[in-house]
């Protein structure tokens, strides 16, 4: 059976970005896993929201998911 042609999506920064209806790129913060206990609550409150990501990478992240915008 031949592989199918075509562009793919990287499953790898499929899993890491999402891409906004408006076309804005989100990511999460780095920092929630572990030793939490040394962090303030406020700081792993504010770990656990999304972020944009900078415009200097964002043509990276989206040419890796060609279907999202």
């Amino acid at each position: 059976m031949r592989r199918p042609k075509g562009t793919k999506t990287r499953k790898a920064v499929a899993k890491r970005f999402k891409v906004t209806a408006t076309g804005k790129v989100m990511r999460m913060r780095a920092g929630k896993r572990h030793l939490l206990a040394g962090k303030s609550p406020k700081r792993r409150r504010n770990l656990g929201t999304a972020k944009l990501v900078d415009p200097t990478d964002v043509y990276r992240v989206k040419q890796n998911l060609p279907f999202s915008h």
